[in-house]
């Protein structure tokens, strides 16, 4: 029984109760049977991992086989990069550049890594232990996957470009990162809005960089693969390591909920 001076019972809020209850609203993260928040590592409808890794796997595939051929014309750009890039050289206007640029300084390296930064100490501080692990992971690994990635490549990027100049334009790092923070919080938080915020932070994101001129639209197109698949596989990792060892807890006869922490 809750002291009469119980927050709940005064109508006060915790120290992340009003981010919980955001999160609640924004429907990815529904209220325990106790009234507290449901950390998204514990919801008990989550899909199998097999259709996704097999998703991933083949994102993959196709970032190797676009990897070989760029490797073979990194000088040369296709004729559909050719396309996208005259329509949006004949369609650049004043508007149009500011509205590219919100992305393209806000999805920079800089930015970018503190706003991961933001992300996973938000949810180290609701206690959600595994979600914040999948993040940073997600973070780090298409850091450290797409910016090398590039370097070998070493694709010249357009002459227009009103962006960066040096030659590493496939993959293109600021989707590549989009994709892959957005894909890991959409299979944590698993709820339609997510989708579509994310889609929309993507295609927005994708569309600046060649608005820019700062990549050929298969650079995007690369990116886009390269952050998906690494946002499932490592959310996919994640995942089999938690239920591993909920089960091994289970078997032991304790209640998961009490070693939530890795």
């Amino acid at each position: 029984m809750p002291s009469p001076d119980h927050p709940r019972r005064q109508g006060m809020r915790g120290p992340h109760t009003a981010v919980q209850t955001w999160l609640r609203l924004a429907g990815g993260a529904p209220y325990c049977e106790d009234g507290g928040v449901q950390p998204p590592h514990e919801r008990p409808d989550l899909s199998r991992l097999t259709p996704l890794i097999v998703g991933a796997a083949a994102a993959i595939v196709s970032i190797v086989l676009l990897w070989v051929v760029m490797s073979v014309r990194r000088d040369q750009p296709f004729p559909v990069d050719v396309w996208w890039h005259e329509l949006m050289l004949s369609n650049r206007t004043d508007a149009g550049l500011v509205l590219a640029w919100i992305p393209g300084h806000t999805g920079g390296p800089v930015v970018a890594a503190i706003t991961a930064v933001v992300i996973v100490v938000t949810l180290l501080i609701l206690r959600w232990w595994w979600a914040a692990i999948t993040v940073a992971a997600t973070a780090v690994v298409c850091i450290v996957i797409a910016a090398p990635l590039a370097r070998v490549v070493a694709r010249i990027r357009p002459e227009e470009s009103l962006a960066e100049i040096v030659p590493t334009s496939f993959p293109s790092g600021h989707v590549a990162f989009a994709a892959a923070l957005v894909t890991a919080l959409a299979l944590l938080f698993r709820h339609w809005l997510w989708w579509v915020l994310g889609a929309v932070w993507i295609i927005w994101m994708g569309w600046s960089r060649t608005y820019l001129a700062a990549h050929w639209l298969t650079d995007v197109i690369g990116g886009l693969f390269l952050g998906v698949a690494v946002g499932v596989l490592v959310w996919a990792s994640v995942e089999t390591i938690r239920r591993r060892r909920a089960a091994r807890v289970g078997d032991q006869g304790v209640s998961p909920a009490h070693h939530s922490s890795p």
